[in-house]
């Protein structure tokens, strides 16, 4: 039977010393030698280890002291002592401590009384606790208030634990007189908190008539009456408006957890716009306060985030002082601030918003902001400004111009996306957006955002009269030409140069496909030089160090303007004729250079037939009339499709999410609570019992059935062993919980039985269970409690230990391995593209899987793996859609401690059978490899079972 400890302490020092080691210190007359060895013996028997024989010497040589602190570790001992015998009697010595413990009840010292009595609290034993009740109601009117709250809770206490047994008969009468006299803040907590408890009447009561001096009797005792108006308006929804007045007046109270909790039960009372708005601004002065903590301000905001579900309007009105909050530097309570204020943007308050972000977004640029956190924040307020421009196109204009100036920093590519929307959205800006875009060009660091605003340029600048001032600055990043340079060598060194170039011929032997040997002779010689300088613009340097599809996005911008200038002026008029010279020679001298430069910055294949390419189109008319439309045309047509299918498809999530959740059909079951079950509370359900709420977080209300249970249950020994152990695991957030039964099959008792557990992996032991004795055919059941530390797939084994009444020998059985899945602790998440491109990069572990599955179709196997391994996809269902043979897709899933897991699915269909890789990258090694296991085990076919449920 697992004993009850209200103390933990872990000790792991070497070898425990002996039982008369610690007796003779026990027996020394120096005191501080008394507690050394009470602290020593203490702590290995909470750590497992026990000293019988020590009790008597602790009745004989340390009840008697003086001593402050070894009187309280005699508390701690008489806590976890042994106190039943064998046979399940109280052992005789109990007596001696029973008049020890009312002798310390009577003590003159108050320190001694007030911790004896919490000692008591914590006792479970009622033979102990009967003779000691007149002491206890003694300390009652005691003249110190610390033995008086002491002695209220005492009582409490022991009413809680001993139910049956009625010690106080008239506690509740005690309590109530107590309350009436005392003038200690504490005590009266105290004593209310028991009278609520005992008797819920006399509580109302109580408070009734003091409900005009409630402000006066401090916090802790104002939670009791909160806790105590919701369970009592649980039971009694007619008594709410006794109670209103009052929660109007705490939620002023100066004590944070007081204005909160009375917000959140005002809230579960009314749903009135003024008892809202009341609470809501109490929520609100709470995420201003500076002394909140950071966590306190993270709960605030999901409670008003709540409240936003069904009281949108009024918190509207406060959206403002919510927004105070970005103030503080951390970066989830501004995250959640801003998804929050992102839903209540209306039309009154948009342009407010709007300042306010703007103002945010200057002061990512200080000098004294972390650089790190400083790009995280300014992509999450120019994703919020974008949201903004989408919902209210006036304000678009106001600051679009603002975060333009940010392309030349950290968090320019959201920017241009942007951008790009806006200019495809909203025609009339297509004109001042533009000319900021091409006084901004120059200063972009970045090839990703140089890319996307050349196709801008490229598609919009001639219809804003753009085009040729697009054109100068284009040619403007690329500098003169041509993009190699050599040094011109002199008549008479000709000869002396070209022997440079060829330098050292090497031979080497090498074997044919015949087994033949052979000699190869290979000669090298330099590549041109690729000269570039400091002066030098960035889009030249960005071309010349090796990024040429970034070239060919430069000659496909100037291709489109070309070609649309041509349209308008005729092929035949001299700028045209001289642009096209001008283009030809661009794209000839990027494709020299790329093809002379050394083999790490050489220009790849693509590139080369996509410059190429454009070179024909320009040239041959034929080519040109065939891709016209694709290139002139249809392009915006499908960003504006994308753009569409973007706004449908956030639509349709939020439709999904929350308002999708509050539609109820009408020949729907209507639900009692007083006629359900505890286990039938739903989520949704409004609970003002602070017990449910910690059932809830417990995760204790989620139904599970009997297979559900016995699916977790597992073997620990086999059926012909002496002793039949099996386990069943619950898994939490971060523990593991394995609830041991262990059968006696044999016809004797067997003593000293003890199941010693070890752990593979990011697990750890929390306590070692303690050994027992079990009788012939019988049973016990235990807990053992195990750490995670991290998402990695572990291990549990270990054996059974015991000894026989008929034999000597110490007998082992070793137990069946349980196994821990990662699949516990990976939940789906999502990310943005950019934010997965980076952690890609930054990743370091990565594990490489082939793919060797069953299923035939890329689709279904994409989707197996995101059931298989709980991943979320990324990438777009349209995407994905349509009859392909090849599929690339991005998953992405984050872990209870935090860590990322991103996964690649490069996947082929090739004769009927899906081929390719699965790549996996996370932070830790633990996580890549454990998923790639699991991946590997899954991915055969849809029907595979694994080996163990955790």
């Amino acid at each position: 039977m697992e004993s009850n400890c209200t103390l933990l302490i872990h000790h792991d020092k070497g070898v425990p010393p002996t039982q008369d080691e610690l007796r003779l210190e026990l027996e020394s007359s120096d005191v501080q030698t008394k507690i050394r060895a009470m602290k020593t013996m203490i702590l290995w028997m909470l750590n497992g280890e026990s000293m019988p024989k020590l009790l008597m010497t602790v009745i004989r040589y340390c009840v008697t002291t003086q001593n402050h602190e070894l009187k309280k570790l005699l508390s701690l001992y008489w806590e976890i002592v042994r106190k039943y015998g064998d046979d399940g009697k109280l052992l005789p010595e109990m007596i001696l401590v029973c008049n020890a413990i009312l002798m310390d009840l009577k003590h003159p010292n108050h320190f001694i009384r007030g911790c004896t009595l919490r000692f008591l609290c914590r006792s479970k034993e009622a033979e102990i606790i009967q003779p000691l009740v007149p002491a206890i109601e003694e300390n009652l009117s005691h003249g110190d208030a610390y033995v008086r709250k002491n002695a209220v809770m005492c009582v409490y206490s022991v009413q809680v634990n001993f139910p049956e047994h009625d010690f106080f008969p008239d506690a509740a009468e005690l309590i109530q007189n107590f309350l009436q006299s005392e003038s200690d803040l504490t005590a009266r907590r105290n004593a209310f908190l028991m009278l609520f408890k005992v008797d819920q009447e006399r509580a109302v009561s109580f408070y009734a008539e003091n409900a005009d001096s409630v402000m006066k009797f401090g916090d802790g005792f104002q939670l009791i009456i909160l806790e105590m108006t919701r369970k009592v308006c649980r039971q009694d929804p007619a008594q709410k408006s006794r109670f209103i007045k009052v929660l109007f007046q705490l939620l002023q109270s100066a004590s944070s957890a007081v204005a909160f909790e009375a917000a959140w039960t005002l809230v579960s009372l009314s749903a009135a716009p003024t008892a809202v708005r009341a609470a809501a601004t109490s929520y609100t002065n709470l995420l201003n306060n500076s002394e909140s903590d950071n966590n306190v301000k993270l709960i605030v905001l999901e409670k008003l985030n709540g409240l936003r579900k069904h009281h949108g309007k009024i918190l509207q009105e406060l959206l403002m002082d919510i927004l105070r909050v970005l103030n503080s530097p951390n970066i989830d309570i501004r995250r959640k601030t801003l998804e929050i204020a992102m839903e209540l943007v209306s039309p009154r308050n948009i342009n407010e918003v709007v300042l306010v972000l703007k103002k945010e977004v200057v002061k990512t640029q200080s000098k004294d902001v972390d650089k790190t956190e400083s790009l995280e924040y300014r992509q999450m307020l120019i994703k919020s400004i974008h949201s903004c421009a989408v919902k209210y196109p006036s304000i678009a204009d106001s600051v679009v111009h603002l975060l333009m100036d940010f392309l030349s920093g950290p968090g320019a590519l959201d920017v241009v996306l942007f951008v790009r929307e806006i200019v495809e959205t909203y025609e009339n800006l297509r004109d001042p957006v533009l000319t900021k875009l091409i006084d901004s060009f120059q200063d972009i660091q970045d090839p990703n955002v140089y890319r996307v605003a050349l196709w801008i340029l490229g598609e919009y600048a001639l219809d804003s009269g753009k085009g040729p001032d697009a054109i100068e600055v284009i040619y403007e990043c690329l500098g003169p030409v041509p993009f190699s340079k050599k040094k011109a060598p002199k008549e008479e060194d000709e000869e002396a140069a070209e022997e440079e170039k060829v330098k050292e011929a090497k031979t080497s032997v090498t074997v044919l496909a015949d087994g033949t040997y052979a000699t190869q002779t290979a000669l090298t010689t330099d590549a041109e030089e690729v000269i570039t300088t400091d002066d030098d613009p960035v889009l030249r340097k960005m071309l010349l160090s090796g990024n040429y599809l970034l070239g060919a996005s430069v000659v496909s911008s100037l291709l489109k303007i070309i070609l649309k200038t041509a349209e308008r002026l005729g092929k035949d008029n001299m700028k045209i004729k001289e642009q096209t010279v001008k283009f030809l020679i661009t794209c000839c001298s990027m494709i020299q250079a790329g093809q002379n430069a050394p083999s790490a910055s050489r220009m790849d294949r693509d590139s080369y037939e996509r410059i190429t390419f454009c070179i024909r189109a320009i040239l041959d008319p034929e080519v040109e009339a065939e891709i016209h439309d694709v290139l002139l045309k249809d392009c915006r047509s499908v960003l504006a499709d994308l753009l569409e299918e973007q706004k449908e498809f956030e639509k349709a999530h939020s439709a999904n999410g929350e308002e999708g959740e509050q539609m109820i059909q009408p020949d729907s079951i209507l639900s009692f609570r007083q006629l359900k079950s505890r286990r039938g509370l739903g989520a949704t359900d409004v609970d003002l019992d602070d017990e449910g709420d910690l059932n809830k977080a417990k995760g204790l209300d989620e139904t599970q059935g009997l297979s559900e249970h016995l699916a977790h249950v597992h073997q620990l020994t086999g059926f012909s062993d002496p002793v039949y152990a099996e386990a069943q695991v619950s898994v939490h957030d971060f523990d593991i919980v394995l609830n041991i039964l262990v059968i006696n099959r044999t016809p004797n008792t067997l003593t000293n039985l003890a199941v010693e557990l070890a752990t593979m992996g990011d697990l750890k032991l929390v306590e070692k269970p303690q050994s027992f004795t079990i009788g012939a055919m019988g049973h016990r059941r235990f807990k053992a409690n195990i750490k995670v530390s991290s998402t990695e797939t572990g291990q549990i084994f270990g054996t059974i230990v015991y000894d026989s009444a008929n034999s000597v020998d110490t007998t082992y059985v070793n137990l069946n391995e349980i196994h821990v899945d990662i699949m516990d602790y990976i939940k789906p998440a999502s990310c943005s593209d950019a934010v997965f491109r980076s952690m890609w990069a930054e990743f370091e572990w990565e594990n490489k899987v082939a793919v060797d599955t069953a299923i035939s179709d890329v689709n279904d196997f994409l989707q197996h793996i995101v059931e298989s391994t709980n991943m979320k996809c990324l990438t777009p269902v349209s995407a994905l859609g349509g009859d392909c043979n090849f599929l690339a897709a991005n998953l992405y899933a984050k872990s209870v401690f935090g860590e990322d897991a991103l996964v690649n699915v490069s996947v082929e269909k090739v004769l009927d059978k899906v081929e390719g890789y699965i790549r996996i990258r996370a932070k830790t090694q633990g996580i890549a490899l454990s998923l790639g296991d699991r991946i590997t085990l899954k991915q055969r076919n849809k029907d595979s079972t694994p080996v163990a449920a955790h």
